[in-house]
């Protein structure tokens, strides 16, 4: 068979098995939507008539209560138109008295013996009826005649009157009545009017479900029949009453409570009754009864305060399956002629299929030889067009992708050499520009090659506080003041990473080249808008120069560096040029480093005690306890020139446990033997409330381990550690507090500390810096800043202690201020543990 005959039968084939399957799927989802809307419809249906049940029962009560009061007014009119005695009463009299009050029939009941019976009535059935097996009936008469309320709580009950529910008449049970009982004890008998049938019935029958059931089986298609069935006995073997020789069903006990049950499927039905009451969901099934295909569906009703039931609602299937043949029969004919459409139509596609595969397979071939890019053109919008347009997608897309990896090589190589967060050459990049630099340098006679190395000062502590992307916005924005401020020729700016700038210079002198670096940090130092935070930062720098200080590139960089740091060294904010000095500074730094590093880990660091003075009493309250270091190698090392190489090399935290771990120690041993306790101060490092909080955690464990009492203990901080990380910082200062440490702000006036963090903070004592003490002279002139210092203690209600107190003339112009505590060398100098008990703790 050729390839067009395949075609057409290929198509025409596939065009009736998805015809048959639409018509499948629309054959199924017609029969879901009409199974479905006759579930809404017998939801809606069931709804109302479930509300046309409770509206009947309330409406129900109602009207029995109505009809209670009804009776007692019968009542009492009865009594006053009878003797008191009944037997003096006929029954003709009865008759014609309930005739006149217009109530069904009047009976008397009087005790005889042990029971209760008719005497008289206008019923014959109800005379000489027994009453003693009635139940709650007989109890609430025995009530009435001994005059006591009547407690039953069926019913209705007034003042020496009790009406019971409506009932199947037990005397004669093809009626329902509705009783009232009157007795108030002025006649020998019970008076007993009530009312029957069309009575009791006409409301049941004018607002009961009953109509509503009725209407919906005669106007709504398909709805058979409609049934309240009674779940507690429908399908059970049915609960006969037998009183005064009758047999009969009470209301509440009858399995169907309204409409009718013809279509009768009681096995079944009570299955799907009990199930539906189980789950609380509806339950339905088909099948043929009464000759008839039918859907029965059974909804289950549970009320608050009453019996729940199930509404059954028999649905006509027949319907829907009339409904969905002719849908079938209709989809089925209408696909026909689209069939004969489809092989014409398809026969004539195969006849131009083959056409254009030719060119197709010209341009294939094309594409695979590597020659991309080419468009076929067709006009064609079928199968064929849509290949054609894929292939020509595919053409474009690999000579796309070939022009894309291309670009992405090159992407990659400048990421290669470049920095991603300013865009600037990197340290790569920088290298080689350099080599390139100094190789033309050479070439071309050209005088100077400079290396500047730029350093943010305190970008750590801006970035810590402002966050990581703030931090990166302010090293763009300082990126583009240098760029701004540089020469457009013979300058090559690079990132070297974090907060360090490099920057070659070609052919400057060096005084040219120092003006512009001055220039780069004056504008470096103007305020910085980061969002709504105004940031002020400086930057350190450091020069070298080729040929003049090395010839390697490597070292330029490193000579460059090492002058960056001096200038660190010098407070920043400026430039220094590179000598061999400096490198000279470097390597004594580094082994000063490595011998405390060793220190520190043999113990060899100790603590000195100097003590703190109460003038007025002349004692001792308190010790500071000090860091000192005697090496082998480097004998005695200032605390200012090894504490700062601790911080900057990660030990202080190393030095701090080694003093806190000697002097609580020691302290504790002291103030054993002491009635008044000494207090311990103990300096802290800026660094160290890099993590408040585990700061806080390492102090407690200290002073548990030691036994060391928090109240004597004393934390002493410099102005500057509040501006590391404040926010957490001022957090762990409240919990050292509350746990019951003293803080105290050392060396104040130097810092940068505001009155309202000193407000704020949880801060006990301020002590005097003693470059201000030194000031004071013997007639007390430049003792301004100190007599200020004490005065705004005081006004904080904070204790304020001087340092560095040499001379008497000094203590005696603090004493006159107010200042009692002091320490100094006109006390004493800091002394080893030794020297200190042997001058002040052995006397």
């Amino acid at each position: 068979m050729s390839i067009k005959k395949k075609l057409s039968v290929f198509f025409t084939l596939l065009v009736l098995c998805i015809l048959l399957a639409n018509n499948t799927l629309h054959y199924i989802r017609s029969k879901n939507r009409l199974i479905e809307f006759n579930q809404k419809e017998i939801t809606l249906v069931t709804e109302e008539i479930a509300y046309e049940v409770e509206n009947s029962k309330n409406s129900a009560s109602y009207m029995e209560d109505r009809m209670a009061q009804e009776l007692r007014t019968a009542s009492i009119a009865i009594q006053q138109s009878l003797p008191a005695d009944y037997h003096e009463i006929s029954n003709d009299q009865l008759k014609q008295l309930a005739k006149k009050l217009m109530v069904s029939h009047i009976t008397l009941l009087a005790p005889v013996g042990d029971d209760i019976i008719g005497v008289k009535s206008s019923d014959p059935k109800e005379i000489n009826m027994s009453t003693k097996e009635w139940g709650y009936w007989y109890t609430s008469f025995q009530q009435l005649l001994s005059q006591q309320p009547v407690t039953t709580k069926k019913g209705f009950a007034l003042s020496h009157f009790w009406s019971g529910p409506i009932e199947i008449a037990s005397s004669n049970p093809n009626h329902i009545d509705k009783w009232g009982y009157y007795y108030d004890g002025s006649t020998n008998y019970i008076i007993n009017p009530y009312f029957r049938d069309k009575h009791v019935l006409d409301f049941e029958r004018k607002f009961g479900p009953t109509n509503v059931m009725n209407r919906f089986t005669e106007n709504l298609d398909g709805v058979l029949e409609l049934t309240v069935f009674n779940p507690k006995n429908f399908g059970r073997k049915n609960q006969n009453v037998y009183l005064n020789g009758n047999k009969y069903i009470k209301i509440k006990d009858q399995p169907i409570w309204y409409g009718t049950y013809t279509y009768r499927n009681t096995k079944r039905d009570e299955r799907f009754i009990q199930k539906a009451l189980k789950t609380g969901k509806s339950q339905s099934y088909t099948a043929a009864i009464n000759h008839k295909k039918v859907l029965k569906t059974l909804v289950p009703i549970k009320e608050k305060n009453s019996p729940a039931y199930v509404i059954g609602v028999v649905y006509d299937y027949g319907l829907i399956e009339k409904e969905l043949q002719q849908e079938l029969i209709k989809h089925l004919l209408l696909s026909l002629p689209f069939i004969l459409l489809v092989l014409i139509i398809s026969f004539i596609f195969s006849t131009s299929i083959t056409r254009p595969i030719k060119h197709i397979m010209e341009h294939v071939n094309q594409i695979a030889k590597g020659n991309f890019g080419k468009v076929l053109n067709t006009r064609r919008k079928d199968e064929l067009g849509g290949l054609v347009a894929n292939i020509n997608h595919l053409s474009h897309f690999l000579k796309t992708y070939v022009d894309d990896l291309k670009k992405s090589q090159e992407e990659s190589e400048y990421h290669a050499y470049h920095d991603f967060l300013t865009g600037l050459p990197n340290r790569r990049y920088f290298k080689e520009e350099l080599n390139r630099r100094l190789i033309e340098s050479k070439e071309k006679s050209i005088r100077h090659v400079a290396v500047l190395f730029m350093d943010i000062d305190r970008f750590k502590d801006i970035n810590d506080t402002l966050g990581h992307s703030k931090g990166d916005q302010l090293i763009q924005l300082i990126a583009n003041r240098i760029k701004e401020c540089l020469p457009s020729a013979n300058s090559f700016l690079t990132r070297q990473g974090g907060d360090e700038f490099v920057i070659l210079f070609s052919d400057f002198t060096p005084q040219e080249v120092e003006r512009i670096t001055e220039k780069i940090i004056a504008y470096v130092q103007q305020p910085c808008y980061i969002d709504n935070d105004e940031v002020f930062v400086s930057i350190s720098s450091g020069l070298s120069f080729y040929p003049e200080h090395s010839t390697n590139l490597d070292t330029l960089i490193t000579y460059a560096d090492v002058a960056m740091y001096a200038s660190k060294r010098k407070g920043g904010n400026k430039v220094s040029i590179y000598h061999d000095s400096l490198n000279q500074k470097q390597a004594e730094k580094v082994h000063i480093e490595t011998r405390l590093r060793k220190a520190i880990q043999k113990g060899d660091i100790d603590v000195y005690y100097q003590p703190k003075i109460e003038a007025k009493r002349n004692v001792i309250t308190g010790v500071e306890a000090l860091v000192r270091w005697n090496d082998a190698e480097l004998g005695f090392v200032s605390p200012e020139v090894f504490i700062p190489i601790a911080e900057e090399a990660g030990l202080i935290q190393s030095l701090w446990e080694v003093v806190m771990k000697k002097a609580c120690s020691q302290v504790s041993k002291w103030n054993k033997n002491r009635n008044e306790k000494m207090t311990l101060a103990v300096n802290f490092s800026p660094r160290q409330f890099q993590d408040p909080i585990v700061l806080v955690n390492e102090i407690q464990q200290f002073l548990s381990l030691h036994r060391f009492d928090p109240a004597w203990f004393e934390m002493e901080i410099t102005e500057s550690t509040l501006l590391m990380n404040a926010e957490e910082t001022i957090k762990a200062l409240h919990l050292l507090k509350k746990y019951g440490i003293s803080i105290s702000i050392d060396d104040f006036g130097t810092g940068y500390s505001s009155l309202s963090y000193l407000k704020k903070l949880p801060i006990d004592c301020l002590k005097i810096d003693r470059s201000f003490i030194q000031d004071i002279q013997e007639d007390y002139s430049n003792s301004e800043i100190a007599q200020a210092i004490i005065s705004l203690s005081q006004s904080l209600k904070l204790q304020v202690i001087a340092e560095g107190v040499e001379e008497e003339y000094q203590k005696a112009f603090l004493m006159e201020n107010g200042c009692d505590h002091m320490q100094g060398y006109l006390f004493s100098k800091p002394l080893a543990a030794t020297d200190f008990e042997a001058a002040f703790l052995n006397s």
